[in-house]
């Protein structure tokens, strides 16, 4: 979580409440911690690893923040209907002033076997049920309860920038997000909703066994700019700026959360 000795940080947010999708473990735990400490209320999402969940709102609640955990498993039908009936129990009659759309498709095995060879009709639709369709269906929703001068983030990819064969169905998704981003800023402009997206690339988290590997570390820290693997409070800060009243003026925008990942050729 922010600093709880920081002031500054810990009242930028106070009042405002925030659904966090995916949080409950690696970036979008590190996001939901970001968003508490800096005073908002959180809706802690989960699919399936409800401990985690409770573990993440405990976490909030011992540095004085508050949150609750909702349950909704997304890429199944009545995902965003069981989504938002857990949403409105948590918020009673609060509105909803920040969305961050997070969660993703988490069969990383499946997703690094995804080249034109390999990927199949049923990886396709499993990735852009949960990568595409439901941020796009949850903001529909959300809309419904945000005030005008709202914050909507979603969590993008560098895959979305780079030529990445062995993870084309999900870097594809991500470039449908930018694009979601873009449009939706243009379009909610006018209540005063400001739609960004961050691009984090490879980031040390509980759900990315595969960082673990210490060549593998190695090769992928050569790769970014700052030489090394990112860290998901790097990412949570990231939104953490775009969620607050500092990002007022900004729209439309990704945000490479990176460390200069995939730029060019090595020196």
């Amino acid at each position: 979580m922010s600093d709880p000795a920081d002031p500054s940080l810990m009242t930028r947010l106070t009042g405002k409440t925030a659904l966090v999708t995916g949080a409950s473990r690696g970036i979008g735990r590190a996001i939901a911690l970001r968003l508490a400490g800096d005073g908002a209320t959180v809706a802690v999402h989960f699919g399936e690893r409800e401990d985690a969940a409770k573990d993440t709102v405990a976490e909030i609640e011992r540095h004085g923040g508050s949150a609750f955990a909702v349950r909704a498993k997304l890429g199944s039908d009545d995902a965003v209907g069981a989504l938002f009936d857990g949403l409105a129990a948590g918020l009673g009659e609060r509105p909803l002033d920040i969305l961050v759309n997070n969660a993703a498709y988490g069969d990383l095995a499946a997703l690094f076997q995804g080249s034109i060879e390999a990927v199949t009709a049923r990886q396709i639709d499993e990735v852009f049920a949960v990568n595409v369709t439901a941020p796009l269906l949850i903001i529909q929703r959300a809309l419904q309860l945000m005030p005008d001068g709202g914050r909507i983030v979603s969590v993008s990819s560098v895959s979305a920038r780079m030529a990445a064969p062995f993870q084309l169905a999900y870097g594809m998704s991500k470039g449908a997000i930018e694009v979601m981003t873009r449009a939706l800023a243009h379009e909610l402009g006018a209540r005063g909703i400001t739609v960004n997206a961050v691009a984090p690339g490879a980031t040390d988290s509980n759900i990315n066994a595969a960082l673990q590997d210490p060549d593998l570390r190695e090769r992928l820290s050569e790769l970014s700019a700052l030489r090394r693997i990112g860290r998901p409070e790097e990412i949570a800060d990231a939104v953490g700026f775009l969620a607050s009243d500092d990002a007022r003026w900004i729209t439309a925008n990704i945000v490479d959360a990176s460390g200069g990942a995939f730029l060019g050729p090595i020196q």
